[in-house]
């Protein structure tokens, strides 16, 4: 595993807001793939769901921005850089929140898939590997609304390949890139603020579950450094929370910061140094550990941040992922 401060980043634990589009398509409501014309007239900020089970999609748009953070942002990484400008030239949809515990759980029983069975958890006062614990107890109280942890990447990319097979259409995981982008909510390159929010670390616990004062006041064995690092603020949770209990990003997406990590396809690296330019998963190279995004309940703020990054090769108390899928034009 291998992650800059990977034991800080795992206790320490990155605008306005435009309207959200608050309609599903009608056909697909009940679960029914969508029809090749009905994709054709997807529109950014439009939701669909395409089985009883499967996750709200949510159709982003094409654009183009500045992947990673300049050097001058507070808490920036080596990893977050060079910067570099991504186009992501064909809209995709991206599920409106986590894949949720009662969401995995329809998969495992369907499937009668055999997930990951030892995870590492933060008890006693460290993070250690522990048999036993898994996404049906990750060592803290979870209802089936919650984000589903304590998942490996085979497990999260046996679930999207169970909903692609299901539906016959292309669901997959995020891209890193994607990612980003859709976290950031911006279609053009330039300059962003710290969060996909804005810059002040007081807007945290209203538009993310993160590292706050409850998760301090309720974790044994955190550091003094990391207690002081917690926002100062109190989000409503020590552990996680809802999928969806806090403010939408400005393409009508969820929990892009915080409340658990998110695998993505992309395999780890530790720069962007040859990174690709198209928005596309960067898969070259040694795939022992995989990009998660976005940051989780026990974090810092410097993990919330839009450019954070961190790669992880096994099942984590603070990882989950989100589906993707890819629309055809």
């Amino acid at each position: 595993m291998r992650f800059p401060g990977l034991i800080a980043a795992c206790l320490a634990v990155p605008c306005a807001l435009a309207p959200v589009r608050t309609e599903t398509l009608a056909a697909s409501v009940g679960g029914t793939p969508l029809t090749p014309d009905q994709e054709r007239g997807l529109k950014p900020k439009d939701r669909f769901r395409e089985c009883e089970n499967c996750p709200e999609m949510v159709v982003v748009p094409a654009g183009s921005f500045t992947m990673g953070a300049p050097n001058s942002e507070k808490d920036r990484s080596s990893a977050e850089g060079p910067q570099h400008e991504v186009t992501i030239r064909q809209p995709f949809a991206a599920g409106q929140l986590h894949v949720t515990v009662d969401q995995f759980s329809a998969f495992v029983q369907e499937r009668a898939y055999e997930a990951s069975s030892t995870c590492l958890t933060f008890e006693d006062g460290k993070y250690e590997a522990r048999a036993g614990r898994s996404w049906r107890n990750p060592g803290f109280a979870q209802e089936g609304s919650h984000p589903v942890v304590c998942v490996s990447w085979d497990d999260a990319r046996a679930y999207v390949d169970w909903i692609a097979k299901k539906t016959g259409k292309p669901y997959r995981l995020l891209s890193e890139a994607e990612f980003e982008y859709a976290a950031r909510g911006r279609t053009l390159p330039g300059m962003y603020p710290r969060f996909w929010f804005g810059d002040d670390e007081k807007d945290l616990c209203r538009n993310a579950n993160g590292g706050d004062q409850r998760a301090r006041d309720s974790l044994q064995g955190v550091t003094l450094t990391i207690a002081r690092s917690m926002a100062g603020c109190d989000d409503g949770y020590a552990y996680t929370s809802p999928a969806g209990r806090y403010t939408p990003n400005p393409f009508g997406l969820y929990d892009m910061a915080g409340n658990a990590w998110q695998w993505t396809a992309d395999c780890g690296h530790g720069d962007y140094h040859g990174a690709p330019s198209d928005g596309s998963a960067w898969t070259i190279g040694s795939c022992i550990t995989r990009v998660a995004r976005g940051g989780a309940w026990n974090n810092i703020p410097w993990y919330l941040r839009a450019a954070s990054r961190g790669w992880f090769a096994v099942a984590i108390d603070v990882i989950g992922f989100r589906v993707a899928r890819t629309l055809t034009s």
